[in-house]
């Protein structure tokens, strides 16, 4: 079992930036692929970028893509979103997952075993 913990999540304007951890606790994060996913109140869950185990494989959704870059430091059972050039519409709720037993979990929620409770990111216009 694994233990995850979102933290960075804040309130920025349009143009910032903004790194969002996850610290995964229990089991050796190294063992689990990881994904950030967000949700806007009234919507579904929607993903955002994955990694796979060893760090080499990413994937992101088209609308984050040359902004947000994800990466993991197994060494600190971490998990990182960085956030670059943030968007109004970039505000929402961000979930860390994470899914044992397979090398890269992809882009749905439902392949994904563990979540965290969610850091709030709000960008403003």
């Amino acid at each position: 079992q694994v233990q995850l913990v979102e933290s960075g999540g804040g309130l920025v304007q349009a143009g910032d930036s903004l790194r969002l951890s996850c610290a995964a606790s229990g089991r050796t994060a190294g063992s689990y692929a990881m994904g950030w996913f967000r949700q806007v109140p009234g919507k579904e869950r929607e993903f955002v970028a994955a990694i796979s185990l060893g760090g080499r494989t990413t994937q992101y959704v088209d609308s984050v893509k040359g902004r947000f870059t994800i990466s993991r430091d197994n060494t600190k059972n971490t998990v990182y979103l960085q956030m670059n050039s943030l968007k109004p519409e970039d505000t929402a709720v961000y979930y860390c997952a994470a899914r044992e037993g397979i090398t890269f979990a992809g882009t749905r929620a439902s392949a994904y075993g563990h979540w965290g409770k969610g850091t709030l990111v709000t960008v403003s216009s």
